[in-house]
This record gives structure tokens, C-alpha cells and sequence, in this order.
């Protein structure tokens, strides 16, 4: 399972590909390709932006659905498990959707669903209505997070690296933002209803983008070769790096605004800052990482992200109640996390064929991860204490570091060397 097989190029007929070659008279030139690659890739960070405003949209504006809805923490925290098992479902039928037709008319309609539900949400006078609200647009969600990774991919192939860090970097940037957008909306109205529907209107435009542009060709692999490249061990072990990751980071991004709320260490402005330092430091990271990814192997970077991550959050757990050391912890956990899922992504590129398939695998595991852990905080943030956020995330990311060390035996033994 872990040999490299050569893989036809042939495409099948289907939507994606022409039925004919073209002719040298009428054969793309080599500058029109890069163009092409160029204008794709900018979208793809386009709509990761508006990804990321979208995702980042519901920790700090948690407490104001719950005055909306008039319920308590600990029953609002299960819209994290209604929006993330939505977010499941959508990577799961993204994966298959973008094997088999074109992908920018479907990121176009996750896209569109964003914008719909986003300026419904704030609206909402009910729990159960809310849930109904959150479910599809986290399958929106999913759709549009797997949709640009691995159209993405197809577009750049092993030259992906730089280009797959440049796009979770634009997530940082929209994640960034979001918290800055809301706090200010909330200023200025006293309420997040602006705040959602001013996030709306700022997606609005990605959807015109997506659609100005042609699908790239997906990989093909014909049936028994594709037999033959799934390694289900390595999946699995991706994927459940994937989950614990991926809980740890929307874990303390949506709880942390929260916590320190509950904890008197400031005001709700001051949360939303620090929640935007999270998320401005895990997207300067993400900058700095493009150049340092085409240089490092992915396994290097993973180390020093992984002991950058738990250094971190052991401060934040020995000085809990120390607002400079939050400030410090954060923004050090979200540059330490930056790299982290994009650089996984081009570790598995080098191990295995990424088709969309496997792509969902990877993102239903992420999916998981942030429908899990984020609950368990909700659940235990009111009768254990606000301390319990840090402790989940410390616990995740030592799972992470102990299956990263798992992964890396199992995977040497399929290559022992990475190219």
C-alpha cells in the first residue's frame, strides 16, 4: 500500500475534462497556464478569507446568542455540536462532489449558503431555530474548507507546499478580522445582528469570483491502482492528528473570549482583542511559514510547531489568571498552530494520491475534532470552572504530539525518506 505507483493522466468524460485534445494551434501557452494557476489561487484565498470570518464569527458572539435565545452556556454550547456535525457531513459529501463535477459551481453554492444563513443566525429568538441555522451552514462550511484544499492541490500537485500554507493563511486573515469586525458592530449598535449581516455582505462578492473561473481537472486514478494507494492505516493516523488538532485550535479560539469574561480579567472588547491576537498570530504565522515550508521538510516543521503549542498553553496553565500571560500564551499558541494543518496536508501529499475522497477523510476527522471538544467545554465550563478550556486544549495537544509521533514511525517504514 505504501509503494509509489505510477498513476494514468488519462482524464475520464466527465464534466471536468474536454472530450477532445486540443490542438498546438489551440493548446493553452505556458504563460496562459501560470495566469490560469495565479487567478485560481487567488480565489481559493478569497474565499478562505471570507472561510475564516465565517468561522471565527461564533466565539465572540456566543454570549449574545445566548441573550438572544435566553439560554444558559451550557446549553448553547451544543450549537458547536449541530454546526460541526453539519461541518462533518459537508466534508464527507464535498469530497465526493469535487471527484465528480466541476468544483467552483459547488464552492459557489456553499458559498452562497454562507452568506444566507449568516444573516438569518443573529435573528433567531429560539435555541432549536438556531441549531436548524447552524447545521446547514456548517455543511457550507465543510464543503468550501475541502472544496479550495483540494482544488488547490490539483492546481499546484507537488508543488503545493508554499501555495497550501498561503491558503490557511488567508483563513488566519479573515479569522483575524472577524472578532475586530463584531467588536466594533457591537459598539457601534449594541447588538451582534449588524455584526452578522456586515460579515454577509463582505462574502457576498467571493461568490461572483468563484464562478469567473474555470474548474481545474482533477486527479485520476483509475480503480485498481486507487485500490492499490489507500493506505487506511495512514489515513486513519492523519486523520485523528487532524481531530485533536483541530479541536485544540477552534477549542480556544471560540472559548477563549469566554473565559476571560468569566474570569473578570477584562471586558468583552478586551476578550474580542485577544481573541483576534489568537487568530492575527496563527495568521502571521502562516505567512512566515510559506517561505519556511518550501525550505524545511513537513516533519521539521511539525516538531517546532508541536513543542511551540505546548510551551504555550503550559504557561496559560501555570499563570491562568494572569491577563499578560494570556496575552503572551495566545498569540505564542497561534503562531505555534499555524503551520500545523496546512504543513499535515503536504506530509500526507508526499505519502499518498490526494484525491477528494481522502480529502474528506482528513477534513471528517477535523470535523469531529471540532464538534467534540469544543461540547466537552461547554459542558464542563460552568460546573467545573472557565480553567477547564485550558485544560482541554493542553490534553488535546498532547494527543496530538503522541500520535505525530506515532504517524512518523508508521510512515517511515513506508518511506524512509522524504523527498
Amino acid at each position: 500500500m505504501g509503494k509509489r505507483v505510477s498513476v494514468s493522466t488519462t482524464q475520464p468524460k466527465t464534466a471536468n475534462t474536454a472530450q477532445t485534445i486540443p490542438s498546438a494551434a489551440t493548446a493553452p501557452s505556458a504563460s496562459d497556464e501560470r495566469r490560469s494557476r495565479l487567478l485560481k489561487t487567488v480565489v481559493y484565498y478569497v474565499a478562505f478569507i471570507a472561510l475564516g470570518l465565517c468561522s471565527a464569527s461564533f466565539g465572540p458572539t456566543l454570549p449574545g446568542l445566548a441573550e438572544h435565545t435566553r439560554t444558559r452556556l451550557s446549553e448553547i454550547s451544543f450549537l458547536f455540536t449541530a454546526r460541526s456535525t453539519g461541518y462533518l457531513l459537508g466534508t464527507l459529501l464535498g469530497g465526493r462532489l469535487y471527484d465528480r463535477v466541476r468544483g467552483h459551481p459547488v464552492m459557489a453554492v456553499a458559498l452562497f449558503f454562507m452568506v444566507l444563513l449568516l444573516a438569518v443566525t443573529p435573528v433567531l429568538p429560539l435555541l432549536w431555530l438556531l441549531t436548524l441555522v447552524l447545521f446547514p451552514l456548517g455543511m457550507a462550511e465543510g464543503v468550501l474548507d475541502v472544496g479550495a484544499n483540494t482544488l488547490l492541490v490539483w492546481v499546484h500537485r507537488r508543488n503545493v507546499a508554499p501555495f497550501m500554507n498561503g491558503l490557511h493563511f488567508f483563513f488566519g486573515v479573515g479569522s483575524f478580522l472577524s472578532p475586530i469586525i463584531i467588536a466594533q458592530f457591537v459598539l457601534l449598535s449594541g447588538d451582534i445582528t449588524w455584526a452578522y449581516w456586515a460579515l454577509a455582505l463582505l462574502i457576498a462578492p467571493v461568490i461572483l469570483a468563484v464562478l469567473r473561473l474555470p474548474s481545474p481537472k482533477p486527479y485520476v486514478v483509475s480503480q485498481s491502482v486507487h485500490i492499490q494507494r489507500i493506505n487506511y492505516r495512514l489515513v486513519s493516523l492523519i486523520a485523528l492528528f487532524f481531530f485533536v488538532y483541530v479541536g485544540a485550535e477552534v477549542g480556544f479560539g471560540n472559548w477563549v473570549f469566554t473565559y476571560i469574561v468569566k474570569l473578570n480579567l477584562g471586558d468583552q472588547t478586551i476578550a474580542a482583542y485577544l481573541t483576534s491576537s489568537f487568530w492575527g498570530a496563527l495568521t502571521f504565522g502562516r505567512l512566515l511559514s510559506i517561505p519556511i515550508t518550501a525550505r524545511f521538510s513537513p516533519r521539521t516543521v511539525l516538531l517546532a510547531d508541536l513543542a511551540g503549542c505546548m510551551l504555550s498553553i503550559s504557561i496559560m496553565l501555570l499563570w491562568p489568571g494572569t491577563m499578560a500571560v494570556m496575552w503572551i500564551g495566545a498569540f505564542g499558541l497561534g503562531f505555534s498552530m499555524a503551520s500545523i494543518f496546512p504543513t499535515m496536508l503536504s506530509f500526507a501529499e508526499r505519502r499518498m494520491q490526494i484525491t477528494g475522497q481522502v480529502n474528506s477523510w482528513f477534513f471528517a476527522g477535523s470535523a469531529a475534532g471540532s464538534m467534540l471538544l469544543p461540547w466537552l467545554i461547554g459542558q464542563w465550563f460552568e460546573s467545573v470552572g472557565p480553567q477547564v478550556m485550558l485544560q482541554v486544549v493542553a490534553a488535546s495537544l498532547a494527543v496530538e504530539a503522541l500520535t505525530f509521533a506515532i504517524l512518523i514511525v508508521y510512515s517511515n517504514r513506508l518511506t524512509p525518506t522524504e523527498h
